[in-house]
């Protein structure tokens, strides 16, 4: 049942507090396992701050916006989630102009060209199997990647634009298992 990439929308009755209400960013999904990027919550840290420990240059612009808090697993690994493509060397391509990536040397070269990005701490990863039972006991829905989602919609507004893609809405989306 393995998903490509595209975006990971939790179900109005998932209760997990770590993804309640959560748009997930899949960044890969196989028989080994998964591993997506929350994108509809604002973590802790800064972005300068961040940039700061990397020895990074610090833009006047964004260095107070909050990187994002991007799952449970790992908090102090980084991506950068970005409008473009990247050699599949470097990252990950999802579609849609949206591309991810964990290089320091492509994210220095974007804060050089002045170019977009969202920096992203930690990650929601599930092991072999794992996502795909959830999804089967309904705990997750699934569409394609939507740029202005990821990058162009306040936080506030993720999710319920995410189940709009789908025609749904918080009140109106009941999830069930897929075998009943």
């Amino acid at each position: 049942m393995a998903q490509g990439p595209g975006l990971l929308i939790a179900s109005p009755q998932l209760r997990d507090p770590n993804f309640q209400r959560t748009v997930v960013l899949m960044v890969h999904h196989d028989p080994e396992g998964a591993l997506g990027l929350v994108i509809n919550r604002d973590g802790p840290v800064r972005v300068g701050d961040v940039l700061r420990h990397m020895e990074l240059p610090v833009p006047e612009e964004g260095a107070d916006t909050p990187a994002w808090w991007g799952g449970p697993v790992q908090p102090s690994t980084g991506f950068i989630v970005f409008p473009g493509e990247v050699d599949e060397e470097e990252g990950w391509n999802l579609g849609r102009g949206v591309a991810v990536t964990q290089s320091a040397t492509i994210l220095g070269r974007r804060l050089e060209a002045g170019l977009p990005f969202h920096l992203v701490l930690g990650y929601a990863g599930w092991g072999p199997g794992q996502l795909d039972a959830e999804i089967e006991a309904g705990s997750w829905l699934f569409a394609d990647v939507d740029p202005a989602i990821v990058f162009d919609l306040p936080m506030a507004e993720r999710y319920e634009r995410a189940l709009a893609l789908l025609g749904l809405t918080a009140t109106t989306a009941w999830m069930q298992p897929v075998d009943e």
